[in-house]
């Protein structure tokens, strides 16, 4: 069953399902990604990419969209043209535990390049992870002939999802002590709380406590998934400047949630390569 959710900004247009969605369904909550043309502020210069087209070539090739999200805008003439996203899995990778995902990102008002990224989804957290630099980030600019540059970074991401497995598996496989687990912990705060005028409101302790009984293993890919998917959703008890008690937010916007995201996973491929 499809449900609204607002993991991205607070009371943005978001949808997420456990079903392919389908037009109708996106129209309805994103309607950026159906812009039949530019924002009427973009010059002649600006190469239009649809990501409606695009969305249709990868289903295609079996690829469906299972989230999609826009950026809140405050001016109702960019409303359906604005930044979104949009998640999607190949129909012979929903399996298992966790699910291989095309992340695209786009514009049709000059706010974003064309984008696409390499990313997992684990569903019994529910929790997208973002691959980093590491492997497939595809960024086409609107500028000149962009239609082959969109199609072969398609298929840059698909052959990128072998060495992302590749490595997912590797992380399993090394075992992280308890001073290791820290220094991971205690670098990943410092990628979200990199204020040195601040204090960190939490403790490397609480991002590294699973929220479910399955995620408990030592292994630098459960430490990982814990340290994430803390971080990303928040909701750890804190306290503030002043000594009020309080809970972390999540990260709600698309460009810091792929930020933090990436970081953390350039960070554990880092502990990989060290331990290796």
């Amino acid at each position: 069953m499809s449900q609204l959710a607002t993991r991205f900004m607070p009371h943005s247009p978001a949808l997420r399902s456990d079903r392919p969605l389908s037009d109708d369904q996106i129209r309805a909550v994103v309607p950026s990604i159906f812009a039949e043309d530019r924002h009427f502020s973009r010059s002649s210069r600006y190469s239009y990419i649809p990501t409606a087209a695009v969305l249709s070539e990868l289903r295609k090739e079996d690829f469906q969209p299972f989230m999609v999200c826009q950026t809140r805008v405050r001016n109702d003439d960019r409303r359906e043209f604005t930044k979104h996203m949009l998640r999607l899995r190949h129909a012979s990778q929903i399996n298992g535990s966790e699910a291989n995902e095309i992340i695209l990102i786009n514009s049709h008002d000059g706010s974003s390049a064309y984008q696409m990224l390499a990313g997992l989804f684990c569903f019994v957290c529910q929790n997208g992870l973002v691959c980093g630099d590491t492997f497939s980030d595809v960024r086409v600019p609107h500028k000149g002939k962009v239609s082959e540059q969109v199609i072969e970074g398609a298929y840059q991401v698909l052959q990128g999802f072998e060495q992302v497995g590749n490595s997912r598996e590797a992380m399993r496989a090394i075992e992280l002590d308890e001073g290791e687990q820290e220094v991971f912990a205690r670098s990943a705060l410092a990628l979200k709380y990199d204020d040195p005028e601040k204090p960190v409101p939490i403790s490397e302790g609480q991002i590294l406590e699973p929220r479910r009984w399955d995620d408990q293993g030592f292994d630098l890919w459960s430490v990982f998934n814990r340290v994430q998917e803390n971080l990303i959703k928040g909701g750890l008890s804190s306290r503030s400047a002043r000594g009020r008690t309080q809970r972390t937010r999540p990260i709600r916007g698309i460009d810091q949630n792929l930020r933090l995201n990436r970081a953390l996973w350039l960070l554990a491929e880092g502990m990989r390569k060290l331990k290796a």
